[in-house]
Formats: structure tokens, C-alpha cells, sequence
């Protein structure tokens, strides 16, 4: 046979075969498996998913007194189910933090006039390894509302911050910090005295670092409460006694609200961010960022990045172009090896049906002025979300609403870089749990879960954002079937190719482990 012939004829068989394999990693390459619901789960019931551990996955679940761990499977069967007796009924703001092989369970309690701030060691089947620890006490005749720890951990979970913040006197705010090891040694434990002689000033965006550097900020707002005006980082070394103060340049007609900080463990830095307007209550114009350099103890850079008119029209919705970003809040800071960083925002508003009003975001700049209630800052729960309500007050529904997602990418200098939007619209009435998104980290790029309306059914879809900037929308995910409800804003990642999503199926509770 004629050599030619043969290479022609092989070379279609290779390429019929990179045809065919191309069509199975396709076909593989998202699968979702779901656990059966648990029928004995009580109403009213709250969750938070612990995480992966030995191959199983944990789940925490609450309701009134009862507090109970659920242990699934690789195929997501729940292979046990236990209650945690030695919790009591006055048990309140449980969390957890996971590692690869336990998970420490954080909890208060209160007995008599002394709140108790606890944790349990769990093993990779949720059992407690050990009695549980006391890591700090606060005296309960001090405070109105007794939920008042509060922890960050550190982005790579090797030191445990806990701090709380007592206002006793108006003028000046005691902030104890107790930071820990990953073995919960103590490291240093201080309390710092903020002057805050402002009227309309606040503390808040707490973060630890690698180093076990721990940083807040003081934020100064304006006399009418509707915006932040002078922004002062308040720094704590794990060795070194004193709190230290560095004031961040204060720009001239640069009002912000929802001020963020993060932590750059490799780059030694702090991003500082937030949207801003040039008013007092004014439409907003863009991104403020400033960049502090740990090292050296400086600010690098402070900058406002004004949105384009191409962006505001691509992020609009059924906003005009000027108040385009007015519903946007900030939900992720991403930070990059260079020292450049990926933001990203949603739009988010509620409207009440029955009595005529309407929420913007200054009903509640910053979710941070009026948040000291008695003499503690109250923190609320640790992740988990307020059971589901179906049918709320049928005199008055209040509707949630959750759409477009955009995201900015800029350098390490805060220079954009690229921006890009993703489309979406979602309401909910009397619940915001089935709207929202879910990140996911795939490394190469950055995928967005979120429910969109196709012919009345709530499906769930997912859109992608390469390191360039490009969008790219999946086709529908498969083995979507017919019932599930997903809550995709209470999804967790527990691998590098895995995340849990919490979904309802006819008002019972269960969760669907989608791997990539």
C-alpha cells in the first residue's frame, strides 16, 4: 500500500481519537452527586458546612437548644448523624474552623454573669477529641447583647485571632485581642484603648496575617452618618505590646461607605478599598484604594479609579448610566502573587411591598454605624444563615434582589487593569437564600454560581473570568435534577476541583457535592 495512504489513514484515526476524547473530557468534566434528604431534620433549622476531612464531608446543623453533625460519605450518604449532648441551651455563636485531618468548633455560652468563649477539638468524624477549652471570659452585667467574640484566622489558618470591643464609654472603644497558634497556644493576648472622639466613628475590617500581624480600621464618617471622610489603620505585632496607628492620606471630595482589608501575606501589604462618590450621598464614581507597605510603614499608593461610561453601561441593569453602581457592595478581594488584586462586587437591593418603602445603601452605610449595641460591639452568627422563610408577613413582603457581578482587576500599583461584568437578575421574596452567588477558585480561573429563571425553574448556571478578563458562560451544569432548589451564596469549597452546595428539595434540607 502507498506509504502516503497509510499516513493519511492513521493520521484521520489520531485525530478521530483526539475527537472522541476531547467529547468524554467534556462530558466528565463537571459531576454532581446528592445527598438524600434527612427527613428528621427539625424546622427552622440553620447549617454550616465544616468541611472535607479523610474523605468525608461535615456538616453542622442547629435548630432552637439542639445542635447536631451530620458525616457524608464520597457519595454523599450521610453514614452518621449525632447529637452534641454537651452543648448546652445556652450555647450561641457556634463556628468552625477545618483543617485537613480535625476542625476546632468555637463556641459562647453563658452561665451566671460570665460569658464564656470556648472550643472543642474534632476529629475527621466529628467526634470531640478532648474536653473543651476556655480561651477568654467577659462579664455579662456589661453588656446588652452577649454574642461579642468574634475570630479571623489567617489566609494560610496557622494563626487564630480573636478579638472583642467593649463601649462603655462613648469616647474611647477597648479592643482585647488573643491571638493564637494553629495548636491553640496563646501567643499574646492585649487590650488597646481606641480614642474615638469623633461622633460618627467606628472600628471594623479585622484581619490577621501569616506573620500573626493583626489590623483593623478606624473609620471617621461624616456628621450626617451617610459616609466614611478619613480612614486610620490600627496595626497590632504579635510581640510587640503596642498598638500602632498610621493614618491613610485623606483625599479631597472622596466620600466612601463599605470600606474593605486584606491581608497580602506575600507582598507584605494591606489593600484598603471601597466604592466612592464626591458627594455626601452621592451616586458612586468608582474604586478607592490604598496600599500600605508593612515593611517600610508606608502608604505606596492612594488612588481613585473612576468608572468608564462603557463599564456603568454594561453594569447598569435597570439602573441609568449615572447611578449604575449605587446597588453594588464589594464581596471578594482576591489577591495575585504580583501584588495585583481582583475585586469583586454584586448588586444587592430590597423593596417591602405593603408599606411602601424602599432600601438604598444608605439605610445601612457600611452595615457599621449604630453595630455597638450595650457597651460590646454585637457581631451576630459565625457564617450560618437565618432559616428559611417561605411565607413571611403576607400583609408586607419584602423582596430581595441580586443581579449583575462585576469585577476589576488592577496591578500592584492599583492601576486598572481590565473590568468586565457578569448578567444576571434574581429576586426572592421574604428570603434572600436562594439568590446570591457562590465562588469558586478553579486556580486558572474564577468560577460564579447563581440561580437564573428558565421557564419558572430555578436553574442552576455558572459563568467563568480567565485571568485576562474573558467571560466564559458553561452551558447548563449537568445532572441538574428536577426539585433541587440550590442556595449556591452558602456553597464551600473543600478542594481544588470540589465545592458543597446546599439545595432544598420539597422543604427538606440536603447538599450537592459538585466536582470539576
Amino acid at each position: 500500500m502507498n506509504p502516503t495512504i497509510i499516513k493519511l489513514f492513521y493520521m484521520k484515526k489520531i485525530i478521530f481519537l483526539l475527537f472522541i476524547m476531547a467529547i468524554s473530557l467534556v462530558s466528565f468534566s463537571q459531576k454532581i452527586i446528592y445527598s438524600e434528604p434527612d427527613r428528621d431534620d427539625m424546622n427552622n433549622l440553620s447549617f454550616e458546612i465544616i468541611g472535607k476531612m479523610n474523605g468525608n464531608f461535615l456538616v453542622y446543623k442547629t435548630a432552637g437548644s439542639s445542635h447536631f453533625i451530620s458525616v457524608y460519605d464520597a457519595q454523599m450518604v450521610q453514614i452518621d448523624k449525632f447529637k452534641l449532648d454537651y452543648l448546652t441551651d445556652r450555647v450561641f455563636n457556634v463556628d468552625f474552623l477545618a483543617y485537613p485531618d480535625f476542625a476546632y468548633m468555637f463556641y459562647q455560652y453563658q452561665k451566671k454573669n460570665i460569658i464564656y468563649c470556648m472550643v472543642i477539638k474534632l476529629d475527621v468524624n466529628g467526634k470531640k477529641m478532648g474536653e473543651a477549652i476556655q480561651l477568654d471570659t467577659t462579664d455579662s452585667r456589661e453588656v446588652q447583647n452577649n454574642k461579642i467574640y468574634q475570630f479571623v484566622q489567617s489566609a494560610d489558618k496557622q494563626k487564630i485571632q480573636f478579638y472583642k470591643i467593649n463601649t462603655t464609654t462613648s469616647k474611647t472603644h477597648q479592643i482585647t485581642s488573643i491571638l493564637f497558634d494553629k495548636n491553640l497556644s496563646l501567643i499574646n493576648k492585649a487590650t488597646e484603648a481606641v480614642t474615638m472622639p469623633e461622633r460618627n466613628s467606628f472600628l471594623t475590617a479585622f484581619e490577621v496575617s501569616n506573620k500573626g500581624n493583626f489590623a483593623f480600621l478606624k473609620a471617621i464618617g461624616t456628621n450626617s452618618n451617610d459616609n466614611i471622610s478619613q480612614i486610620i489603620l490600627i496595626t497590632k505585632e504579635p510581640n510587640i505590646p503596642v498598638f500602632t496607628y498610621h493614618n491613610i492620606a485623606k483625599k479631597e471630595n472622596v466620600y466612601l461607605d463599605e470600606i474593605k482589608l486584606k491581608a497580602d501575606n506575600t507582598n507584605n501589604r494591606y489593600i484598603i478599598t471601597s466604592f466612592y462618590s464626591n458627594k455626601k450621598r452621592g451616586d458612586i464614581q468608582g474604586m478607592y484604594v490604598s496600599i500600605w507597605d508593612e515593611g517600610v510603614n508606608i502608604e505606596k499608593t492612594s488612588s481613585t479609579i473612576a468608572f468608564s461610561t462603557e463599564f456603568r453601561d454594561d453594569a447598569k441593569g435597570d439602573a441609568n448610566t449615572k447611578t449604575a453602581f449605587n446597588d453594588f457592595y464589594i464581596k471578594d478581594i482576591i489577591v495575585k502573587k504580583d501584588g495585583g488584586f481582583l475585586l469583586t462586587s454584586q448588586s444587592e437591593y430590597a423593596s417591602t411591598r405593603g408599606d411602601n418603602r424602599n432600601f438604598s445603601r444608605w439605610d445601612n452605610v457600611n452595615n457599621s454605624f449604630g453595630n455597638s449595641l450595650g457597651s460590646f460591639y454585637s457581631f451576630g452568627g459565625f457564617g450560618m444563615f437565618s432559616p428559611i422563610n417561605r411565607f413571611g408577613n403576607t400583609q408586607s413582603v419584602t423582596r430581595y434582589y441580586s443581579d449583575n457581578i462585576a469585577i476589576i482587576s488592577l496591578d500592584s500599583l492599583a492601576s486598572l487593569q481590565w473590568s468586565n461584568v457578569i448578567h444576571k437578575s434574581q429576586f426572592g421574596d421574604n428570603s434572600d437564600a436562594f439568590i446570591g452567588l457562590g465562588m469558586f477558585n478553579a486556580g486558572n480561573q474564577l468560577k460564579f454560581l447563581y440561580n437564573q429563571t428558565e421557564r419558572s425553574i430555578q436553574v442552576l448556571n455558572e459563568q467563568s473570568v480567565t485571568p485576562d478578563g474573558q467571560i466564559i458562560r458553561s452551558s447548563t451544569l449537568k445532572n441538574l435534577d428536577k426539585g433541587f432548589e440550590f442556595m449556591p451564596r452558602h456553597a464551600k469549597q473543600v478542594g481544588a476541583k470540589q465545592i458543597i452546595v446546599p439545595c432544598m428539595l420539597r422543604s427538606f434540607l440536603c447538599f450537592a457535592k459538585i466536582d470539576y
